[in-house]
């Protein structure tokens, strides 16, 4: 994954005629941080974080828990969150963490062990003019509260800015949990607007309808009515239903552990993933995991609009193939960034010691989200380049000046 992205730095930074050597030092990581964290009972985890470049301010990024866990991954989206904070030009540097472990394996106390001993580890070189991580897979505002509470007691000192995606009574951010979702419904609705498109009639299919993607589909059905949902996934299987899904409906029978396999509704067809990616809609949503879309399967897709609501969900192959057959592709780190913007939200009004509402969090979201948007779809025009490359070249330009 990370040879990939440095593939396409490389490409663009050429294109930019950027001197290798700036292109180089663009790729390298300041501080690199592999550890082992071992519990009480004896069972020992595999630790990362990346810090890749705080050029434009604290390194931020999330912490994934998961069993795939690993360093090139961390890397890879440790770049990648560089160029994000530099596309959507926010003051912000770039960072990822991640446990290689499946947390569903361990109890609560178990949880809150390694969560603080990774904190433990990390706390001299975070903090809120340092590094400012947030959630990611698997993990979630309780987990964040304990490790804003580890760093508090080891620094001696409250830093509520010091993380992000903390619960409301911590100093949390409204509008946090929705941010990823909606800010990739901003990003396409603006792309449409100048494609001159806005007023046209879409369907749509999710891949991956969990966080991010249940919250693309409800935000969706509010703000965007002419956008209809009528496919969507999690892990084990997909479902279809051409009259149309209530994204609201289904995000309630996610949140009570429900399955799609097990999904039960007139005229819902129960489909593998791979069929979804597959299917015969206007626009696919990518918000499961990386490399979704690859060359066993690139030539399935149908959709002619693409989002990258999750990092990396389509390897450069399937990329060049697509986008040479004339798909849009909306690209990971303009259209998966509303996640960041808040989380840069979130530590400004904690810096500021103030509580905006919604409605104001989501209104500062709205306008960094459709000025990205903007400058990259004015730049690809420009160009004559992909939306990717326009991204990519504006971080770069960015990071390098």
């Amino acid at each position: 994954m990370l040879s990939a992205v440095h593939s396409l730095i490389d490409s663009v930074g050429q294109r930019l005629d950027i001197p290798q050597a700036v292109i180089d030092q663009l790729k390298a990581f300041n501080k690199e941080h592999a550890f082992d964290i071992t519990l009480d009972n004896g069972k020992s985890f595999k630790a990362y974080r990346m810090q890749h470049n705080n050029k434009r301010g604290p390194y931020k990024g999330g912490i994934r828990y998961h069993p795939d866990v690993n360093l090139d991954e961390v890397q890879a989206l440790a770049t990648l969150m560089s160029l994000k904070t530099a596309a959507v030009n926010i003051p912000m540097g770039g960072g990822k963490g991640g446990i290689a472990v499946n947390p569903r394996e361990l109890n609560e106390a178990e949880l809150e062990e390694l969560s603080r001993k990774y904190v433990r580890h990390l706390q001299p070189h975070i903090g809120s003019e340092k590094d400012v991580p947030a959630p990611d897979v698997n993990t979630d505002s309780k987990i964040i509260d304990w490790m804003v509470d580890e760093f508090g007691k080891l620094s001696g000192a409250a830093d509520v800015a010091s993380f992000t995606g903390k619960n409301i009574a911590n100093g949390g951010s409204a509008g946090r949990t929705a941010a990823t979702g909606r800010g990739g419904v901003i990003a396409l609705a603006e792309l449409l607007r100048l494609m001159g498109k806005s007023d046209e009639n879409f369907t749509f299919a999710v891949q991956g309808f969990g966080n991010v993607g249940s919250y693309f589909g409800t935000v969706a059905e509010v703000t965007n009515p002419n956008w209809q949902l009528v496919g969507a996934s999690d892990s084990q299987a997909g479902i279809q239903r051409e009259a149309g899904l209530n994204a609201t409906e289904l995000q309630e029978f996610k949140a009570d552990r429900g399955r799609f396999k097990d999904y039960m509704s007139d005229d819902t067809q129960i489909i593998s993933n791979e069929d979804l990616l597959g299917m015969d809609v206007d626009i696919l949503v990518l918000a499961g995991l990386e490399d979704s879309l690859t060359a066993q399967n690139m030539k399935n897709v149908r959709a002619k609009y693409i989002v990258e609501m999750a990092n990396g969900p389509i390897t450069s192959e399937a990329y060049d193939y697509l986008t040479a057959a004339g798909k849009v592709i909306l690209p990971d780190v303009v259209a998966n960034a509303g996640g960041v913007i808040v989380s840069y939200l979130e530590w400004l009004q904690n810096k500021n010691d103030e509580h905006w509402s919604e409605d104001k969090v989501n209104k500062q979201l709205t306008d960094l989200m459709e000025k990205a948007v903007q400058d990259m779809y004015e730049a690809a025009q420009q160009d004559k380049t992909d939306l990717k490359q326009a991204a990519f070249a504006m971080a770069i330009k960015r990071l390098t000046a």
